[in-house]
């Protein structure tokens, strides 16, 4: 038997057909793997925090939607907490802090119910802005792309956000930011290229 001393990285590879049918099969139809698909609910009834329904299309270089993406997401809970790493064991427990869904096949749409997050603390010990993570993967896209999902109605926090505040270009941050669309409602639409790119983070 090998013997490896070290954990290596796998190698990365273009997301295909069949990543549909490992990580969401309800979704495309496949039903008994499990009863609901892994990510596809993030709350219930006694989730604490403002409810909030994001929602948004990952468009191409060409500017069209990308119909068979598949979008994860992580956040904080309504307290600043992450689920899951949280030594002090309190995290909302009736939040999962993660989510994923497909984008839907005629339009490229995903939607997830989610909360508005807390903030959180950055390395340093300054106070991020509320955001989200947001990590996506499709066709033509060999490593998964990691942004961030800030909200329109925190322009005081994100003004000393850490991270925003490391960008060079401050005229692409608008695009980190999502649009509200109506009384807890966010959208945020993604573009892979072209001169409203999104920005990336490599991490």
């Amino acid at each position: 038997m090998q013997r490896l001393p070290y954990l290596k990285e796998s190698p990365s590879q273009t997301a295909g057909p069949y990543v549909h049918i490992g990580c969401t099969p309800n979704f495309c139809g496949i039903n008994g793997v499990y009863d609901e698909d892994p990510g596809a609910r993030m709350v219930d009834e006694r989730t604490q925090g403002a409810r909030i329904t994001l929602s948004g299309v990952v468009y191409d270089g060409m500017d069209a939607p990308m119909k068979d993406v598949m979008v994860e997401i992580w956040q904080a809970d309504a307290a600043g907490i992450y689920p899951g790493n949280d030594p002090r064991g309190n995290a909302d427990p009736h939040f999962t802090g993660w989510g994923r869904k497909a984008g839907d096949y005629a339009t490229g749409e995903w939607v997830f119910e989610t909360i508005k997050p807390g903030r959180v603390p950055f390395k340093d010990g300054r106070m991020m802005a509320p955001h989200i993570t947001l990590w996506i993967v499709a066709r033509g896209i060999n490593t998964g792309l990691h942004t961030r999902i800030y909200f329109p109605d925190e322009d005081a926090v994100n003004a000393e956000d850490p991270v925003l505040m490391r960008l060079e270009h401050k005229s692409r941050i608008p695009t980190l930011i999502a649009e509200k669309t109506g009384p807890g409602a966010y959208r945020f639409d993604v573009r892979l290229h072209g001169e409203r790119e999104t920005i990336f983070f490599d991490i």
